[in-house]
This record gives structure tokens, sequence and C-alpha cells, in this order.
């Protein structure tokens, strides 16, 4: 064996067990996810009382269980999981899964099987479409996949969905870029469905192993903060650090709050790259940092996370949250600040002269990125 073949044999062996750690933590999220699901809804149903308190259930749920990563909006996904999926009844039931299913049906003894209905795939059509079975489906897809899927009602679109996300292993990205392409559409006004098929595929890039694990839903389930699993070494994450220091440093009454904060906005995630709040303007200052061109959606996505902030988390005395949008590639840098309310004038010239200036960002910018030339 020479050297290189070493290094291919390890790369390999390292591939194989990230591949199946991953898979594994993703079946038991979702197996978890499930099962809470489940026991609501049987709470809920057993008799005409409980069927009445169940409207303040997920509340007083959430209120003993969030600190256990069972916040209310987790428990409603929780809930419509069971409800779009009874099938996966069957891992807890049956063998396809011996490690997961077998185990776990001794342990909890889940008289369940019966609850699934006799014509799952019915459509509105009356025709009868066979779906993904059960295992394969938890065994494919993450719950981020599946929160992606809930919305469609129709049977027969979930389950298009399901099998060409499976058969292209996307990403919950990806997943959601073709949901919002119309991708089950136009599949349908298609004279050659296949080959758009074989197109959409062939254009897919491949997601990469480590992603798997970079879900809200992992994160709560191993007990794990979004920044202890971010990855140190991208230029991305290094930006963000000495940002941190840079914003800091230059003083303006700078406050640190939160690096990779989540926001819940309905049923999705965001993740702000760092939260300030100002003593002297007296708001929250977002700064989201792309190591990328300049796109549209970027300033939606720093406004969206502004006006967030502003119906939330500001207080009345507060004054209206900025965001600064740092948007840098190996050619240029560009900052735009993006603020919710801009028509009060005094506050905008003294915002203008205690944010650091469009200049010293840009310098900052070029600074951090001439180093990984």
């Amino acid at each position: 064996m020479n050297f290189d073949e070493l290094v291919k044999n390890i790369e390999q062996v390292s591939t194989v067990f990230r591949q199946s750690a991953n898979t594994s933590i993703n079946i038991h999220v979702t197996a978890r996810n499930w099962l809470v699901g489940f026991y609501i809804v049987e709470f809920e149903q057993e008799g005409e009382n409980r069927a009445e308190y169940g409207s303040m259930l997920l509340k007083r749920l959430s209120d003993r269980l969030d600190s256990k990563g069972l916040s209310m909006t987790n428990l409603k996904l929780f809930r419509q999981f069971y409800m779009t999926y009874p099938q996966i009844a069957t891992i807890f039931s049956s063998e396809p899964l011996p490690a997961i299913g077998q185990t776990l049906s001794d342990q909890l003894r889940l008289p369940i099987t019966e609850k699934v209905p006799q014509k799952i795939g019915q459509t509105s059509s009356d025709q009868f479409v066979k779906g993904v079975s059960a295992d394969k489906l938890i065994q494919t897809l993450s719950f981020s996949h599946f929160v992606e899927l809930f919305p469609i009602d129709d049977f027969l679109k979930r389950t298009f969905y399901e099998v060409e996300c499976i058969k292209g292993t996307w990403d919950v990205r990806e997943l959601r870029r073709q949901i919002n392409s119309l991708y089950y559409e136009r599949s349908g006004l298609s004279r050659k469905p296949e080959l758009l098929s074989s197109i959409v595929q062939n254009a897919v890039k491949k997601p990469d192993a480590l992603d798997t694990i970079k879900t809200p839903y992992t994160f709560e389930f191993l007990g794990l903060k979004s920044q202890d699993v971010v990855y140190e070494s991208t230029l991305e994450q290094a930006l963000i650090d000495h940002l941190e220091e840079f914003m800091l440093e230059l003083g303006h009454g700078f406050c640190f709050e939160a690096k990779q904060k989540r926001i819940i906005i309905g049923k999705k995630y965001y993740f702000c790259d760092l939260v300030f709040y100002n003593r002297v303007l007296k708001c929250h200052v977002l700064v989201e940092l792309k190591v990328d061109e300049f796109a549209y959606e970027h300033i939606g996505q720093l406004k969206t996370y502004v006006n967030y902030y502003r119906k939330n988390v500001t207080l009345p005395d507060d004054n209206p949250p900025i965001g600064i949008l740092l948007v840098t590639n190996k050619d240029n840098a560009l900052v735009e600040y993006a603020m919710a309310d801009n028509d009060k004038d005094i506050f905008v010239s003294k915002y203008l002269l205690e944010l650091p200036s469009k200049e010293q960002l840009i310098k900052f910018i070029n600074q951090e990125t001439s180093k990984f030339d």
C-alpha cells in the first residue's frame, strides 16, 4: 500500500462512518418527534373533557419542557407530523428497522398499528397511490425534510417530492427550492417527465454529509447549542468572530448579545449572524454577513430579521432596530444599512454618527479576506 492508497482508505472509512452516524441521529430524532406527536394526539382524543383541555395542552407542555428543546412551535410540528404520517407507526411494531423499531416497541409497548388508515394513498380522484414505505422515509429523510412536506395536503404531490428527494439525496434547502419552483406541476405539464427529472437531478449539487447534523432539531436533540457545531475553519465564521471583536472595539455603546441567534418565524428557523444592543442608540443592531456577491434576497432576509425584532423583541422605550448587511467576495465589499423605521430624522442622524461607517466596515472586510488569499 502506498501513501495515496492509505489516504484514500482513511477518507473512505471516515466518510462511511460519518454518514452512518448522521443517519442514526436522523432516525432517532425523527422517531422521537413522531412519538411525541402520537402521545399529544392520544391525550387530546381521550374523552371530551380532555379534548376541550387540549387547546391549552401545548402551552402547558411547552412551559414544562421547553428547557429540553421542546418548544411550543416544535410540539405543534410533532403533532402535525403524527397526523400527516400515521404510517410511521409501522416501524414500532414490525421489523424493518430492528435497531429502532423492535427495541422501542418492546420498551414502549405502543398498540398503534391499527391506527394506520387502510387507504393512506387515496386521492381526490379515487385512485390509490402506493406511498413510500415508512422505514424508507425515516431512514432517508430528516425531520427538517418532513417539515417542508407538511404543508402539502395532496398525497400524490407529497409522495412525488418524497420520491424525488430520496432519489436525488436532496438536502432540505434543495427540497424547498424544488417545491417553490413548482417542480411537481412542471412535471405534470411536461411531455417527457422522465427527461425533466433527469435534468433536475443532474443539476442538483450533492449535499455534504456534515450538513445533516446542522439542523435546529438535531441541536436540541443532542443538547447542543447551534454555535457548538459551527465550523471554525470557514471564511464566514472567521469573519464573524473577528467582526464581533471589531464592533466591540469601536465602542460607541455596543453590547454583544448573541452569535447565530435563532429566530423562529412561522414554522421555520432562521439564524442571524450577530446581534448587538447599542446603549447610545437604545436599539438592537443586527449584522448579517454573506461571503458571496450581493443578491436582493439578502436585503429581504435582513429586513425580515429587523421587522421580527421590532415586533417581538423591541421594548416600548427602545428605538427601532437596525440591520447591517455585509456582502463580500474576492473583488469587492458591499455594506448596506437596513432600517425598519426610517422616518425619524433625529434618530437617523444619530445612528449615522454612532454606527461604524461604510468605509470602516469595507476596510475591515478587505483586510480580513486578504488573509485567506
